[in-house]
């Protein structure tokens, strides 16, 4: 797995709560049906209120996003404990989340389904970065380059996480790692 996410970036503020990440009228869709959760992900961030956010994650009639990182601010995945939020995020191909917190079930939600990197930044990038900036993401050096500018920002490193996420979530992890029997 590649050490490095580059690609323009979709910036959200605070409080992102999962009602806005995957609004609940679209849990009906079942993300182990290949068709639905493809689907899924044309829905991912569809909650957030046009007023705030002119610019679709997902532009109507796609699957996908043509955002690979979201730069969120404090609290990020707040509100209820749905893993559907980080799948619709993966769906769409968002790769990974740089924010200043997450709310701990998002974040654990993340790492079981392998879905996306959470990384948290001491620094408030979503006052820094607009939607559409290109940027480059090192996990390995746990920085995100600004294209534009060439400015660094460092965030905290995933630890015991990343290999968690590279393996695909916490089932492929436990099978690769020999804790539980590889699928018959």
């Amino acid at each position: 797995m590649s050490s490095t996410i580059e690609g323009p970036v979709y910036v959200v503020k605070d409080n992102i709560d999962t009602d806005q990440i995957i609004p609940a009228q679209y849990l009906n869709l079942v993300p182990t049906i290949a068709e639905e959760y493809e689907k899924l992900g044309s829905y991912a961030m569809i909650g957030l209120p046009d007023s705030l956010y002119p610019t679709r994650y997902v532009e109507e009639g796609e699957l996908d996003s043509k955002y690979p990182i979201i730069i969120g601010g404090k609290n990020f995945g707040c509100g209820s404990s749905r893993e559907h939020a980080p799948i619709a995020m993966g769906s769409a191909d968002c790769r990974l989340v740089v924010a200043e917190s997450f709310a701990r079930i998002f974040f654990r939600n993340c790492v079981a389904t392998g879905e996306l990197y959470p990384c948290q930044s001491p620094t408030r990038l979503c006052d820094i970065l607009k939607t559409g900036d290109e940027v480059s993401v090192d996990l390995d050096a746990a920085t995100l380059t600004v294209k534009a500018t060439g400015a660094v920002h460092s965030f905290n490193d995933l630890g015991e996480v990343r290999p968690v996420v590279d393996a695909g979530g916490l089932f492929n992890f436990a099978r690769k790692s020999g804790m539980i029997p590889e699928k018959a």
